[in-house]
């Protein structure tokens, strides 16, 4: 029986006795990273990074919280336990695990572009990978970040010249902070209180984002400005000027022939926080793992696609439902 395996709760490790990202309330939990589907409320203790642990405070009121910094082990009975950089937004871990020679990597949610903001991953050798593949298909490549910066400042502009918002539809922990450091001195940011919220715990683990102002409904603007808010809060906002916002998304599955028309966007800009194809893979690799199991997303295609290329490749059915990206 797997040291490291699926039970009702979650990724149950029996013999360091913790659960990982558990979905529901188990009493001790290793947390890869604060988004809802893999941070949940009702754990006896949560064990995370430095830097997600003041968003988990935010979103979780009264969590027991310990933390790891990088690469630092603890010994759990019988296992080594430490925390490595997942690039997916800033503070997500990968858990190592090691139990009588045998390594275990769980890597949650992950990207290899770097973003200027996200500690940039960290390859782990193992001998299990135990790896999201939320865009586990070839036709999710991503764009070079500056080329999609450049389509942005260019819509943001000529909606100015037309005195019209520019409203982003982004996830308001991870994409709204990678949004914002990506326009860098290029635009006016006005953010919904949400994400202000995890602005300013971002903020007080010593993480600096630009400058921002929490949006109000008798908001002005004047010249490239860049209104973000949660996809759930977009119908709510209203503007002083009493003008319609040009409203985009920016996701990874805007690399979707027809999913920006379907969403109801003007646009669709193609800025993902989770690894591509190309990186998926390239991810695998640098594992030099010797069994691969796959979760959430597209894990039956890529289960099979390392399977035809002599992996012990497997589908491990989890209960994350991605954040949406």
């Amino acid at each position: 029986m797997d040291w490291v395996r699926l039970e009702d709760k979650g990724l149950f490790c029996e013999p360091a006795g913790v659960w990982l990202d558990p979905w529901r309330p188990v009493e001790k939990a290793v947390i890869t990273h604060a988004h809802s589907d893999h941070a949940r409320p009702g754990h006896g203790s949560y064990l995370c990074s430095e830097r997600t642990a003041p968003v988990l405070k935010s979103r979780i009121l009264g969590a027991a919280i310990q933390t790891l910094k990088w690469g630092e082990t603890i010994l759990l009975n019988s296992v080594s336990l430490s925390l490595h950089p997942a690039g997916h937004i800033p503070g997500s871990a990968q858990i190592r695990l090691e139990y009588k020679g045998e390594v275990c990597v769980f890597t949650g949610d992950y990207k290899l572009q770097h973003d200027g903001l996200s500690e940039p991953f960290e390859p782990v050798q193992c001998h299990r990978f135990i790896t999201e593949c939320t865009f586990g298909m070839p036709v999710f490549r991503w764009p070079d970040p500056e080329e999609v910066a450049l389509e942005m400042l260019d819509w943001i502009e000529r909606n100015a010249a037309e005195d019209k918002p520019s409203l982003l539809s982004v996830y308001s922990l991870g994409k709204a902070q990678r949004v914002m450091k990506l326009l860098e001195n290029r635009a006016r940011f006005f953010v919904h209180p949400t994400i202000d919220v995890l602005n300013k715990a971002y903020a007080s683990s010593g993480l600096t984002l630009p400058e921002s102002e929490v949006f109000r409904s008798n908001a002005s603007f004047q010249g490239p400005c860049l209104f973000l808010a949660p996809p759930g809060a977009l119908r709510s906002l209203k503007f002083a000027q009493k003008v319609e916002p040009s409203v985009a998304m920016a996701s990874g599955w805007m690399a979707i022939r027809g999913m920006r028309r379907r969403s109801g966007f003007e646009m669709g800009f193609v800025i993902s926080d989770h690894a591509d194809w190309k990186a998926l893979n390239r991810a695998v690799l640098l594992s030099e793992a010797e069994r691969i199991d796959a979760t959430h997303g597209y894990s039956e295609i890529f289960a099979r696609f390392w399977r035809e290329r002599g992996k012990d490749a497997r589908v491990l059915k989890t209960d994350f439902e991605g954040d949406g990206d």
